[in-house]
């Protein structure tokens, strides 16, 4: 026979595991499933001054970079599926793909003043634009074609070996072209490029 001292105790072990299934699965469902990390490539420019320049004159250096979620092909088709054909593509995923730039850029003969952006490409099966939106901060589906600053022609090739993971680079143009580099995207045996450069 149970004490009521007993019937107390167990009462409130219920009403504990009870309250604690409770907190666990209110914390539970504040989680979102995140399946592909940020990535992010950064090129900076450092203006170039005479030799002796003290530090309080020189200028600051100045950065471009783009974050992007990372998505992984895990065995699905890319070019023509992942990367739709005749579609805006979100560039990435998750969080819409991001440029930030401090310098005025000429992209691909197109200029994309200094200031944030997101990014979004159309593909065929023979040509890819990237287009540089003037709307930031938005999940990577949320595309307003009335805020493109600018489409612009990128160059499209195959890739021999398939890339699993999207890649996006900024590379920088060398010793010989201080001022410029190119803009990369490559996933699958996709491998589109743009020339950028510091604006005049």
């Amino acid at each position: 026979m149970i004490t009521s001292r007993v019937a107390v105790r167990l009462a409130v072990a219920l009403v504990s595991l009870s309250l604690l299934a409770d907190a666990q699965l209110a914390a539970q469902s504040t989680y979102r499933v995140a399946p592909s990390g940020r990535a992010t490539s950064v090129i900076t420019f450092t203006a170039v001054v005479p030799r002796g320049t003290p530090p309080a004159q020189r200028p600051a250096p100045l950065t471009v970079s783009v974050n992007y979620g990372q998505p992984h092909a895990r065995g699905r088709d890319v070019a023509g599926g992942l990367i739709p054909y005749g579609a805006v593509w979100r560039l990435g995923a998750n969080e819409a793909t991001a440029l930030s730039t401090e310098l005025d850029l000429d992209i691909g003969g197109q200029r994309v003043p200094k200031g944030q952006y997101t990014l979004f490409a159309l593909a065929t099966e023979t040509s890819m634009q990237l287009i540089v939106n003037k709307k930031t901060g938005q999940w990577g589906t949320e595309y307003d074609a009335t805020m493109d600053l600018v489409r612009i022609p990128m160059t499209l090739q195959r890739r021999t070996d398939a890339l699993t993971g999207l890649q996006i680079t900024l590379e920088p143009g060398g010793a010989d072209a201080p001022l410029s580099g190119v803009l990369r995207v490559q996933w699958g045996t996709v491998d589109a490029m743009v020339p950028f450069s510091a604006a005049p």
